[in-house]
């Protein structure tokens, strides 16, 4: 809850007037609690969960329906294709996890939240504050979830017992990125939650870092590789195909760990075996 009663005490306080977001903001969010305010998390992630993922589903049915491969042609693994019915299935299973798992963690982390200084007060940030701030969330997550990924492959009895599940997609598909047991939902959280633990910012910023995070995470198991992708022009970015190759040895896989950048995978060498068979096969196209 903000501490101004009116849109001029909060101009007074910040000694100029509030920019037109930071007025939507104070009408919006003034008279609600933190705690409300936070919760918003849950509607965020419900509908990314549900909605991105959904709009591959939906391009793949309609490019089957017009009987061509305009959008075929870019699918990572064209001989494995999933039903419509079987897809439902793993988004019950994720809205599952949602309900048992995911909503009831964010419900219950609001104090952690506050702790560690993520705000909702005014002023807003800037849009360079945002983007710095994203930055460092991607890099830090990127850094330290490579090591929580290489463990969770590395230790037999680990990925047996939890890491298996999200391997259960050979070939991945945009709603099988949440798919996973529940206690690597709450491992997985814990990259997510360093980077703003460690330079906290606003709550909406917590919100994109949130929102961005799941959706590369969905475009990465997308099973596509489109070449229209914004994230094309990321340097050292992944990608589906990069993501691809991993869920497609599964069990013995031990290359391409990164969840976002490439980096890691290069300095570590876990991407040679990944890197041989790109080259392998583009000497093949040549000749």
């Amino acid at each position: 809850m903000l501490p101004y009663k009116t849109i001029d005490e909060a101009s007074a306080a910040l000694g100029r007037p509030l920019t037109a977001l930071e007025t939507l903001w104070f009408n919006y969010s003034a008279t609600k609690s933190d705690y409300f305010i936070y919760c918003h998390n849950i509607l965020i992630i419900l509908l990314i969960f549900t909605c991105a993922p959904a709009l591959y589903v939906l391009l793949e049915h309609l490019s089957s329906l017009a009987d061509n491969n305009k959008i075929q042609k870019y699918k990572i693994q064209p001989k494995v294709k999933f039903s419509l019915s079987e897809k439902f299935r793993c988004y019950r299973d994720v809205m599952r996890m949602f309900i048992l798992v995911v909503g009831p963690l964010q419900l219950l982390s609001h104090s952690s939240v506050k702790m560690i200084g993520i705000r909702t007060s005014l002023p807003l940030p800037s849009l360079g504050e945002i983007a710095a701030q994203l930055l460092v969330y991607f890099m830090i997550e990127d850094y330290t979830g490579y090591w929580l990924h290489r463990f969770l492959h590395c230790n037999k009895w680990v990925y047996e017992k939890i890491h298996r599940v999200h391997h259960e997609y050979t070939a991945p598909i945009g709603h099988a990125a949440p798919y996973v047991h529940g206690a690597e939902v709450l491992l997985d959280g814990i990259p997510s939650f360093l980077g703003p633990a460690m330079a906290p910012g606003h709550m909406i910023t917590f919100w994109l870092w949130i929102a961005l995070r799941q959706i590369e995470a969905i475009e990465t198991h997308s099973g596509y590789d489109f070449p229209w992708t914004p994230t094309k022009w990321i340097p050292f970015y992944g990608g589906a195909e990069y993501h691809d190759y991993h869920h497609y040895v599964g069990v013995q896989s031990q290359s391409n760990f990164a969840s976002v950048f490439t980096y890691c995978d290069y300095i570590y060498g876990t991407d040679k075996v990944f890197l041989q068979l790109v080259l392998f096969l583009y000497v093949e196209f040549l000749f």
